[in-house]
């Protein structure tokens, strides 16, 4: 089948068809760009999607990812912008493995059907010029075959007149001899025309058209050719995603099969675990035995009886003292809350401790690498002084090492305070010592009523009394019982590693070097109890003092 023989007579049509083509073409072409415009909008907005969601630096959401399910939201998130990356991908290999193409083909495709038409137009032309001059040579023909018929009838007609002159027959015969000539000549040359016209007409319908509508016939099966192509590319280049796509996915899934509800739990018992155990049964009170009440140990009432227990040290009684204070709980609300996360349960406060020694390890390692490479650069400016002054590099060494040794100080302190709570939280049901761990003071009133307590949300906690069920105890009550017992005995010395300043109740200030009387040492609450004199004495942090054990205490002891 070709179009130069089978539609040799259809020349406007096929140049409407191929224009036709091309417009399928150019919306093809328009259809793939819009999808690579939603592709990459797409593809932002699952990326502003998975930001959104994405948790904060240096925030509470970011401790919230700790847990399995967290993580496996965090998981779904980066997943889907990798997924976004695909959609991403998509849309470049359609613009560059389709459109690029396309746009220049097209343009190509519309000079060369241009030419080829122009080429038919010129052919048309070019016939259309010869069936003219073929018209006008049988016009002529027809013509002067008539006025020679005119001069012939008008010569026979005057010889046959025997009226008219010898002159006139002559004149009229030679008339119809010039137009007898004239249409001779007239019909050699329509007869030159016309065959001339018959070979133009063979060539133009048996070559010049066919060959051009081979031509367009060509460009338009190749156009179709190419827009099949662009097809098959258009879904290779969807196909080519699908496994990562499929990666994507199945990361999603794997994180959620991660999920763990057991192991969260744990971590909520890790998280708010205050270390504390629960109080036991409050004791009956016989009041009808004014002088022999009984209080049970565990009883959140007991700073009572503890009160009782505890001799005073220069006239102030000294009262057992819980993490259940209201100055805890002021102190948080003011913003003042102390620098060893005193207010804190123990563990919390553990895991506070070492959150911050671990900062302070890392930063005070960032300062010693920075010292290293000013040594070294110093080093090199001393070999080579024309890349440098050593002297310029002496201040910022300077204040590098201050650095360090200030973040080393600060890290000693923060150790002191978890050694003090690792390992060393109270075993015993009572608590004789004021350790410092939570900066309180006396509670002036106890509470009998274990409903009362209550937790603050920062993980602190405090003791609420209702004014109907508080007792009213002051410790001067109990000054005669305190003064009739007699002191303990020295059972060692001990010198004052560094100053401590003994602000909380039960407390004495050492200074650096001092040595004092050990009167009760060590029971693994990581305080040591010790006297100045007679007058004062009360408990130091292990930690900061070294003991010297008599010989009939088991020998000397050093704790550092």
């Amino acid at each position: 089948m070709s179009w130069g023989t089978e539609l040799w007579d259809q020349f406007d049509n096929l140049e409407k068809h191929t224009q036709w083509g091309i417009d399928i073409l150019e919306k093809y072409i328009k259809f793939v760009k819009e999808r690579t415009e939603i592709e990459l909008s797409y593809a932002k907005q699952l990326r502003n999607l998975s930001k959104k969601y994405q948790p904060k630096k240096n925030s509470k959401e970011e401790e919230e990812y700790r847990y399995t399910a967290c993580r496996a939201f965090l998981s779904t998130l980066n997943e889907m912008n990798d997924y976004a990356g695909q959609h991403e991908v998509v849309s470049e290999n359609l613009a560059s493995q389709i459109l690029a193409g396309l746009a220049r083909y097209v343009q190509e495709l519309k000079q060369e059907r241009k030419s080829h038409f122009h080429d038919g137009r010129k052919a048309q032309q070019h016939i259309e010029t010869c069936w003219k001059q073929l018209e006008s040579s049988k016009r002529r023909f027809e013509r002067d075959c008539k006025e020679a018929d005119r001069a012939q009838q008008y010569f026979e007609k005057m010889d046959a007149d025997i009226n008219v002159t010898k002159a006139d027959v002559e004149k009229a015969r030679q008339q119809a001899q010039i137009r007898h000539q004239m249409a001779e000549d007239s019909k050699a040359d329509y007869s030159s025309n016309l065959q001339k016209f018959n070979h133009e007409q063979r060539d133009y319908y048996h070559t010049h058209i066919p060959n051009i509508f081979q031509k367009i016939q060509e460009m338009e099966e190749q156009r179709i050719v190419r827009l099949g192509e662009s097809m098959k590319t258009y879904a290779e280049v969807d196909r080519q995603v699908i496994p990562i796509i499929g990666k994507c996915l199945d990361g999603i899934v794997k994180a959620a099969e991660g999920i763990d509800g057991k192991t969260d739990s744990q971590l909520v018992i890790e998280a708010y675990k205050s270390g504390f155990e629960p109080p036991g049964d409050i004791e009956f009170e016989d009041y009808t035995q004014p002088m022999k009440r009984t209080v049970s140990e565990n009883s959140l009432s007991n700073s009572r009886a503890d009160s009782k227990a505890e001799p005073k040290f220069g006239g102030k009684p000294k009262g057992k003292l819980w993490p259940f204070i209201k100055k805890n709980k002021l102190s948080l609300k003011l913003g003042a809350a102390p620098e060893d996360f005193s207010n804190l349960p123990p563990e919390q406060r553990r895991k506070k401790l070492q959150q911050k020694v671990d900062e302070l390890n890392k930063e005070m390692q960032k300062e010693m690498d920075q010292r290293e490479a000013i040594t070294k650069m110093k080093d090199v400016y001393l070999k080579n002084p024309q890349m440098g002054d050593p002297a310029s590099l002496d201040h910022k060494l300077t204040e590098v090492i201050q650095n360090i040794d200030k973040l080393r100080l600060e890290a000693q302190k923060f150790e002191a305070w978890l050694a003090e709570v690792e390992g060393r939280l109270p075993a015993r049901g009572e608590q004789r010592r004021q350790s410092g761990l939570y900066d309180a003071q006396p509670a002036p009133a106890v509470n009998n009523c274990a409903q009362a307590r209550e937790s603050s949300p920062d993980g602190s906690y405090t003791e609420e009394q209702s004014q109907e069920s508080e007792v009213k105890v002051l410790a001067t009550d109990f000054d005669d019982e305190f003064d009739d017992e007699e002191p303990l005995p020295a059972i060692g010395t001990c010198k004052a590693l560094y100053t401590f300043d003994g602000q909380n109740e039960g407390t004495i200030s050492v200074t650096e070097g001092e040595t004092l009387y050990v009167i009760e040492e060590d029971k693994g609450d990581g305080w040591t109890r010790i006297r100045r004199n007679e007058d004062e004495e009360g408990y130091v942090p292990t930690s900061y003092v070294e003991v010297y054990l008599d010989k009939n205490a088991k020998g000397a002891k050093t704790y550092i």
